[in-house]
């Protein structure tokens, strides 16, 4: 269990890292273009980015089943707003593959550590 989780962590780290310091791949990745500001890159690189890398650091360094549940309360939410999208805005393979990773880590990082 203790290797999945930190398997789950670096996951996240690893994921995050993308958007955080490759926010114009991420946002091509994504089907997002900016505007006449960076506040798109800037909104990336801390949601979809740091936010996940601060997520993954944090249940590393603390290291407990709560630490992870969250972990996985995080990503299967991140899941659930791929679900909205697919429900309310249509259904791309492109989605339907993030919401695969999105629930993949989420879901069984809850189950493990409930």
């Amino acid at each position: 269990m203790d290797l999945i989780n930190i398997f789950f962590a670096l996951a996240s780290i690893g994921l995050g890292a993308f958007g955080w310091i490759a926010p114009r791949y991420t946002m091509q990745t994504l089907d997002m273009t900016g505007g006449d500001t960076t506040m798109a890159m800037s909104e990336v690189r801390a949601s979809a980015g740091a936010l996940f890398v601060g997520l993954g650091i944090g249940a590393l360094l603390l290291g407990g089943p709560t630490a992870y549940l969250m972990l996985g309360f995080c990503w299967t939410g991140a899941a659930a707003g791929r679900l909205t999208s697919l429900a309310l805005d249509g259904v791309t393979r492109k989605k339907l593959s993030f919401f695969g990773v999105e629930a993949a880590v989420g879901i069984p990082a809850i189950l493990l550590n409930l």
